[in-house]
């Protein structure tokens, strides 16, 4: 019987092997297939960072219509590459309260690279989503997939704190995110935390019918309120749900008590 889910991960990366609504058994099989792939991370994939945050898949199994089944979105733009597959460009905009593109703009975009047999080879980000997805953060989460638990029941994926490489690496500060990202739609308290929304809206050709709010993505990005650093990052990108917790990813110094 084929299982229909929709997870939740740590980072954006990881919401494609085994997220969003997949229809269809094949489907399901390939994503798991990739899932299990990344308990073998160096063998199977390689990141590299620049400007941006490519992700390599090394013996690829995903195809681009998988892409299509899950988000039922189209890509902004359709380029082909020269060794005869396709790279997918989706670009976010960030909008008003209105879905009102803002002056001056401020976007981002993610890259899928297809080989001349459909399947993906490369899923890249801009350098203004690792403002709230560092690359060093980003890398470890995704080795950190490998020893997550399924959950059907809750329909997630959730990797186990234990496996999570520490990073002695600091976190972005709030001035430095907020210089890039400009003024939220909102600020809200959260405890210890302070939650800034945002809103972008995905340019897109074509939207089937009925998943029309799959174009908007809110995103809630949290400062911790006594250290003024990046804490925590949710939302949802062409329809594909994320939510990262990047404090579990700090080593604690020896001196902190468990």
């Amino acid at each position: 019987m084929c299982i229909r889910l929709f997870k939740r991960f740590f980072y954006p990366l990881c919401v494609l092997l085994l997220a969003g609504s997949l229809s269809g058994c094949i489907y399901w099989i390939r994503a798991y297939q990739t899932y299990i792939q990344m308990s073998e991370f160096d063998r199977y994939f390689k990141t590299v960072t620049t400007d941006e945050f490519t992700l390599h898949f090394k013996e690829p199994i995903l195809l681009s219509k998988d892409f299509v089944s899950l988000s039922e979105l189209y890509a902004s733009e359709d380029f082909p590459t020269p060794e005869g597959g396709r790279r997918w460009r989706y670009w976010f905009r960030k909008v008003d309260a209105n879905n009102k593109q803002i002056s001056p703009e401020i976007n981002f975009y993610s890259d899928l690279t297809f080989n001349k047999d459909t399947k993906i080879i490369a899923w890249a980000f801009s350098s203004l989503f690792l403002q709230i997805a560092p690359p060093t953060f980003l890398d470890a989460s995704l080795r950190s997939i490998g020893g997550a638990e399924i959950d059907t029941e809750k329909q997630q994926l959730k990797a186990n704190d234990k496996l999570l490489d520490k990073i002695t690496e600091d976190l972005p500060k709030k001035s430095i995110v907020l210089a890039k990202l400009g003024e939220p739609l909102s600020v809200s308290d959260d405890g210890e935390l302070e939650d800034y929304k945002y809103q972008f809206l995905l340019e897109t050709h074509h939207i089937e019918p009925g998943y029309e709010d799959r174009a908007v993505s809110e995103i809630h990005i949290s400062f911790d309120k006594k250290t003024q650093t990046l804490a925590k990052m949710s939302g949802r990108f062409a329809g594909l749900k994320v939510s990262i917790n990047y404090r579990k990813f700090l080593d604690k110094p020896k001196t902190e008590p468990e």
